[in-house]
């Protein structure tokens, strides 16, 4: 993890998000508000995209996802037992502690962006995936496209000033040489 986020930042996020999300187990919003009030642990807190590998982690739902309502994983055991979770969470409270939180629009809101941290068990290979590298490739492929065509136009321009017709004519060749390849992106293979 890169930086840490203060523990006054955490408890305003988890304040404002008690306030605007009703979560599918009332005990997510008992932990939720125990974390709250217990600022020594909250430091341990950590609040991620995805709790995948992660050694202790919690996902807590919110009514507004179609996603599982609750889940701890600690090491290779996993139960959807909130009970279970928070007698670990008062036991291990100095244990680092992930929390997936999952509802609409994530993405689009600050107060999630503010405390959102990588999860520093994951590796790139597991966050990007095939589809985001052909994607990547296509818009590599075409800002190629458009800067060379760019170029090729403005020498084009400049033999038409110079009334070079050699020049004028390869210039040409080119242009037509690349956009007839403008719809095929390089194929990338791992």
């Amino acid at each position: 993890m890169d930086h840490t986020i203060s523990v006054k930042k955490k408890q305003a996020f988890l304040s404002w998000f008690l306030n605007h999300y009703r979560l599918k187990k009332r005990e997510s919003f008992w932990i939720l508000n125990y974390l709250l009030n217990h600022p020594h642990i909250l430091n341990h807190v950590h609040f991620v995209h995805d709790i995948t590998y992660c050694p202790r982690g919690l996902v807590i739902t919110s009514v507004c996802s179609n996603e599982v309502a609750f889940l701890f994983r600690k090491n290779h055991i996993v139960t959807t037992d909130a009970e279970k979770a928070f007698h670990d969470l008062r036991l291990n409270k100095e244990e680092p502690l992930f929390i997936q939180l999952q509802c609409n629009k994530t993405n689009h809101s600050i107060w999630f962006a503010g405390i959102l941290e990588e999860n520093p068990f994951l590796q790139d290979s597991d966050i990007i995936t095939e589809e985001d590298e052909k994607n990547a490739a296509k818009i590599m492929h075409n800002t190629l496209y458009v800067h060379q065509k760019k170029i090729l136009l403005k020498k084009i321009d400049d033999a038409l000033d110079k009334r070079n017709e050699q020049m004028f004519n390869e210039l040409v060749d080119q242009l037509l040489t690349l956009d007839a390849n403008k719809g095929n992106p390089p194929v990338l293979h791992s």
